[in-house]
């Protein structure tokens, strides 16, 4: 009875603590949404003025090679979220077959 108790004491924590992972990487993917969108914008502002089409050109240029680093986010917390608990991977592996 104490090894169960044990046992599901620990599968809590881990399912806690990959619900803190997900989330810190989730709320980075967010930001970096939101930064996406406040480069286009201002960018296109910046397009309505003829001096401020360079600035403008960069704006989205930067947006654009951030929407590369969403994936890269998403990937990296799989990653992290598969090496910190790979019990989890190894269960979710089972349920599929």
């Amino acid at each position: 009875m104490n090894n169960e108790s044990s046992s599901n004491e620990k599968i809590r924590d881990n399912n806690c603590n990959h619900i803190v992972i997900q989330r810190r990487y989730d709320t980075l993917g967010a930001l970096n949404d939101l930064l996406i969108a406040i480069w286009f914008l201002i960018g296109s502002f910046f397009f309505l003025n003829e001096s401020l089409t360079y600035s403008g050109t960069w704006l989205f240029i930067v947006g654009s090679a951030q929407l590369m680093i969403k994936p890269i986010i998403k990937l990296i917390g799989l990653f992290h979220i598969g090496r910190v608990h790979p019990d989890l991977k190894r269960r979710h592996t089972n349920n599929a077959k």
